[in-house]
């Protein structure tokens, strides 16, 4: 049983390589060379469409960082969406952004370019266009607001982490159909204030607010606590649902209680997954309705590890009680033992460095020992 189980990871492990595209690519747009890179799960299929992600990164950040600290890819292997992560140009002190109007943008058209992006993407693949979303951090997140206003006959939902909307944003937006927000942000974020700036931004209540009122949702969510499965991130979080929308919209909003700017499940928070709960959101909706109201979350996310690189240990958070295996890249069992339910330390002191598999019952995480 334990060869077994050696080989079929070793095979898992050798058609992730081979099967899922990992593409750097580029289109010509307003005069300029853009960049973008793309990932086309193992599972794509020409014959069906599939549904297609814009994660945008923030300011001063790129598309390598935003692929590698959002984890979409991993959600995309199982949930069969096309995933892409432009990127922005240089502003006016030379570091990557998104041209959402705030002082130091530049004047590139950054929703002519993903506009471009999507008829590229469906001449080259077989996207379903009902079936468009965007995503974003800090910057990125008010640039998907933006889209969401000036585009939204792309777009069937939009989700920002520690983004909002500027002020020319939130009083031009016109969006042409009832549009689904998610809004991940921390309270003590100290770049998106929560509670806005004067000078360029809006709250966060502000821009909830907007779009409860442009979705014709209920103004008295749903408020449910986070379970506070880690103890260690100095926040909590909780779960805010502005529902019954128009075309079944709904507003929801992840409030991370003590949280800054983060992307929450890869640093800062850890009671939520921000990339998870993003897609759980998105795949409910296409461009006209709400298509599912399961609110089950993909398997994947039961199993959480963090941090993903480490010098010597790492905390499993598992939903049942079970055993872990711990495996290197050639599939050799490095380490076993036994999880309980809720949050675990497992002590690697002893391991090597280089890049490990956790694997509990059918699910598996990958993570670096430094």
């Amino acid at each position: 049983m334990l060869k077994f189980k050696l080989i079929l990871i070793t095979l898992l492990i050798s058609q992730e390589n081979i099967c899922q595209q990992t593409i750097d690519g580029s289109i010509f747009h307003d005069g300029i060379q853009r960049q973008y890179k793309l990932y086309i799960p193992a599972s794509y299929n020409s014959n069906h469409s599939v549904p297609l992600v814009f994660s945008f990164h923030g300011l001063t950040s790129n598309a390598n960082l935003n692929f590698f600290y959002t984890k979409f890819h991993e959600i995309a292997d199982t949930a069969g969406f096309i995933l892409i992560h432009p990127q922005g140009t240089l502003n006016a002190i030379g570091v990557p952004h998104w041209n959402v109007g705030v002082l130091g943008s530049t004047n590139s058209d950054d929703i002519g370019f993903t506009d471009a992006l999507i008829d590229t993407l469906m001449a080259n693949y077989n996207i379903d266009e009902n079936r468009i979303y965007t995503c974003g951090m800090s910057n990125g997140g008010f640039l998907s607001f933006l889209l969401g206003c000036q585009l939204s006959h792309r777009f069937a939902a939009i989700a920002s982490v520690t983004g909002s909307m500027t002020f020319t944003t939130y009083n031009q937006c016109n969006p042409v159909h009832p549009t689904p927000v998610l809004q991940i942000h921390g309270t003590l974020d100290p770049t998106v204030p929560y509670n806005g700036s004067s000078l360029s931004m809006k709250s966060i209540n502000d821009v909830l607010a907007y779009w409860v009122n442009q979705n014709n949702c209920n103004p008295n969510p749903i408020v449910t606590p986070v379970p506070n499965i880690s103890l260690m991130d100095g926040s909590i979080a909780e779960h805010i649902n502005y529902h019954s929308g128009d075309n079944g919209s709904a507003v929801e909003h992840y409030k991370i209680i003590g949280g800054a700017h983060d992307w929450p499940g890869a640093w800062g928070n850890q009671d939520v997954d921000a990339s998870v709960e993003i897609w759980r959101f998105f795949y409910r909706y296409n461009l006209q309705n709400l298509i599912s109201s399961s609110t089950d979350r993909p398997k994947n996310e039961f199993l959480k590890v963090f941090p993903t690189a480490s010098y010597g240990e790492i905390y499993v958070n598992y939903n049942a009680n079970s055993r872990y295996s711990i495996y290197n890249l050639n599939g050799v069992l490095i380490k076993s033992g036994e999880i309980y339910s809720g949050e675990n330390k497992i002590n690697l002191n002893t391991i090597n460095k280089g890049l490990y598999f956790i694997q509990i019952d059918n699910l598996n995480k990958r993570f670096i020992i430094l």
